[in-house]
């Protein structure tokens, strides 16, 4: 008889994590501090406030005590919890993707955090993360919870090929999205959620900007405010996209796609490229008029919007498709001339687009009519007209699909062109959907369903009458469906 194979041992995670937890605890906690801080205050007892820190760090220590990780040959094991013990199983024949994430601290301390991920959404305490381990434990658990993808990138005679590595040249691309503007009306916003508005309403600043204004103008200060707000929203745009890409490096090893950028916190992201169902180009308006593009990849495990997917930040639109073209071995997919959705597809862009323009130009008649409105409004009219007609003609263009060969490629969108080339055989299922006014002008939206990515994509207003026939064409096992062959 046999003797059962002894089960590995619990590990613990390493000692220098006393010094992360207890910090970020703190950071994590600052409103509670804040809080307790506010009662010391109120009663006269400080010990609100140090007890509250006590506990703080007090339950950071505790994690490193509380946490221990094994890995067998069936299955990867986390057990945690301070006060509530939880127990995280992942099956080893699960695991879709192993990354890495190390903050400045943990790089200081040579540290990483680990995570792994199994393609279902998980956040907070449901997510297998093992913080921290140290970062030169980081390659061997990574070999060996994707032991079978990585065996090739294990010999050092067979390290991959970089597809795409960060230039500075990138940077052109970071003022063109909102991210600067965005970053500066969030923290606006927190400031006068904090009552810094109140203060500063009655405050010498307030006073000399009233001054100012009434010294140079309105007008003028307006101008120099707005200003001032887009070289700060550049600038923001410019260090966040540095700090967050610098030093990106896209390599592939045999069947193991690896991603690693950050200059303070340095992530790293390990894909096993059995698992890639295509990839999206992602072009907004901006970026596309200065020859840019974003790459995400398309694939089972990993989610399809955000972070999660990208595998290229902004960048020039020759580099994404190279990378993507390299990565599903097909160039025409990726760069290949599309079908056009003819004449009703075209005619609803138009409509949709000159609608608005239409009703505020008879407004503005009717306005004439009964009155003297400013003349700066047909000013204004005109503009909004010549954009909307600009933004319809845009959206035609860039509308198109092509399917067969193994691939399903659509391409839509003006403010965000995207083009996404899906392989036919990750299509597990077909949806042809038509609202009452595409059935009045002929024309049908096809859903493909997949386990990788966004899960759905769109091929938008195809001709109703080729509808399944571009279903069958990306995915020949429709054919032998009833309806399909109507």
């Amino acid at each position: 008889m046999t003797a059962p194979a002894p089960q590995p041992q619990w590990l613990r995670l390493s000692p220098r994590m006393l010094l992360v937890h207890p910090v970020h605890e703190v950071l994590r906690q600052v409103p509670v501090l804040i809080g307790s801080v506010v009662l010391g205050s109120a009663t006269g007892n400080p010990w609100w406030a140090v007890a509250a820190l006590v506990g703080t760090v007090g339950v950071g220590i505790a994690r490193w005590f509380t946490t221990t990780y094994r890995i067998d040959a069936e299955e990867v094991q986390l057990r945690a919890g301070v006060l509530q013990r939880r127990v995280l199983s992942v099956p080893r024949n699960r695991i879709r993707s192993v990354s890495t994430d190390a903050r400045l601290l943990h790089r200081v301390l040579g540290l990483a955090v680990l995570r792994v991920s199994t393609g279902q959404e998980a956040r907070g305490d449901d997510a297998f993360a093992l913080d921290a381990v140290e970062a030169a434990q980081v390659p061997h658990l990574r070999a060996e919870l994707l032991a079978e993808s990585l065996t090739i990138a294990a010999d050092p005679e067979h390290r991959g090929r970089v597809l795409a590595s960060w230039q500075p040249a990138w940077l052109r691309y970071s003022p063109l999205s909102f991210t600067g503007l965005a970053m500066i009306a969030a923290a606006a916003g927190l400031l006068y959620q904090a009552g810094a508005g109140v203060l500063l309403r009655d405050s010498s600043l307030a006073e000399g900007g009233r001054g100012v204004a009434e010294r140079f103008g309105v007008a003028a200060t307006v101008a120099v405010v707005v200003l001032a707000v887009l070289v700060g929203s550049v600038v923001l745009s410019v260090l966040r996209s540095l700090v967050t890409y610098g030093n990106l490096l896209l390599r592939r090893d045999g069947e193991v796609l690896h991603l690693e950028h950050g200059l303070l916190r340095r992530q790293e992201h390990t894909y096993d490229m059995r698992r890639l169902r295509g990839g999206t180009l992602r072009e907004p308006l901006l970026v596309r008029a200065f020859g840019g593009a974003r790459l995400d990849a398309v694939m089972t495990g990993v989610g399809g919007e955000g972070e999660a997917s990208l595998l290229l930040p902004p960048c020039p639109a020759a580099t994404a498709r190279a990378v993507l073209s390299d990565l599903i071995a097909d160039e025409e997919e990726v760069a290949g001339p599309l079908r056009s959705h003819g004449v009703a597809a075209a005619r609803r862009r138009w409509t949709r687009a000159l609608a608005v323009p239409v009703a505020t130009g008879l407004a503005l008649v009717v306005a004439t009519v009964l009155t003297a409105p400013p003349i700066w409004l047909w000013a204004v009219w005109a503009v909004l007209t010549v954009c909307c007609a600009l933004l319809a003609a845009d959206r035609v263009r860039s509308l198109g699909h092509r399917a067969g060969h193994g691939w399903l490629v659509a391409r839509t969108g003006s403010l965000e062109r995207r083009r996404d080339c899906i392989a036919g055989p990750g299509i597990i299922g077909w949806t042809v959907r038509q609202t009452f006014f595409q059935r009045r002008s002929g024309v049908a939206t096809l859903i493909a369903a997949t386990a990788a990515g966004e899960k759905a994509y769109r091929v938008v207003d195809v001709p109703a009458d080729a509808a399944w026939a571009t279903v069958a064409a990306a995915s020949p096992w429709v054919r032998d469906v009833p309806w399909a062959r109507d």
